[in-house]
Order: structure tokens, then sequence, then C-alpha cells
């Protein structure tokens, strides 16, 4: 039992840090480099504010989420790391902004780790990363960011 309540104040604690960090603004450098922060440019214009709330994305429907509760608890440990740049992508194979996010990355030759949430391994790794509500969920450069904009994915990745 203390072991479960420890993973759940992991899971709060995690999820709370990652929301602090969901402003992104958009501002042009010395020199014409497009510049992307969390913090707003010492210059004060600003090109375009990005907010990584409430990016479109697929509902996870009631008994979905229910059983991907159930076998997150059942999965002894989440799916391997992979090489990948140290992106995962958590997605469903029902999912269009799941596919949306596949092209993004692969348009730019962004490599990345595929988790499967309806798996028992990938329900496991899905609910690690705090992932709650729908997909995709995209965890890159100290990131995380439920559900697909270019602008979103662009602000993460930069100019690749």
């Amino acid at each position: 039992m203390k072991t479960l309540i420890l993973i759940f104040a992991g899971l709060i604690s995690f999820s709370s840090s990652a929301l602090q960090a969901q402003t992104v603004y958009k501002s042009t450098g010395p020199g014409g480099a497009v510049v992307f922060s969390d913090r707003p440019p010492a210059n004060g214009k600003i090109e375009q504010t990005i907010n990584f709330e409430n990016l479109p994305s697929s509902p996870l429907p009631s008994a979905a989420a229910q059983k991907l509760e159930r076998m997150a608890t059942q999965a002894p440990k989440p799916l391997p790391r992979t090489q990948s740049a140290g992106v995962t992508l958590y997605t469903t194979s029902w999912c269009g902004y799941c596919k949306r996010a596949r092209a993004y990355l692969a348009q730019r030759g962004i490599a990345y780790q595929d988790i499967d949430i309806e798996t028992p391994g990938g329900a496991a790794a899905f609910a690690q990363a705090g992932g709650r509500g729908g997909v995709p969920l995209i965890v890159a450069n100290g990131r995380r960011v439920r559900g697909f904009s270019t602008a979103a994915y662009d602000a993460i990745f930069g100019d690749r």
C-alpha cells in the first residue's frame, strides 16, 4: 500500500511540475534567428504565444480509460526505452491526432519511441508519464504536451 501511495505522489508531483511551463513565447532574436522560450523576450517583442493547454487531442472514452487504468496496474514494468533522442510519443491506433503527430515527426526526421497505450506495458508507461484524458502525449526536451498542433511541436523541436 505504501508503494502505491508513493507512486501516486510521484505522478502528482511530476504532472504539476510539467504543467508549470505550459506557455512558450516565439520571438526573433539578434540576427533574425527564431527563438522559442518559456520566458517573454527581454526586448518585449513577442511574435506569438503558444499555450500547450487544451491542444486538439482524442479523448479517451471512459470505458477505454478504465481499461487502461486496469492494464497499468497489472503491468509490472513499462516498455523499455529505446534509442529515440529522448522523444516518446504515446498513441493509439484509432487516434487521428496521433497520426498527425507521427507524420510531423517523420517529415522532420525526428527519432522517437512510439508507445501504444492499449498494450499493458504501454498503459503503464502512459500512466507513469502523467498521461490522462487523451492522446497523443509527447514527452520531449523536458516538456510534456498532450494533444497535437504544429505550432506547439515547432516550439518543442525548433527548426530541424
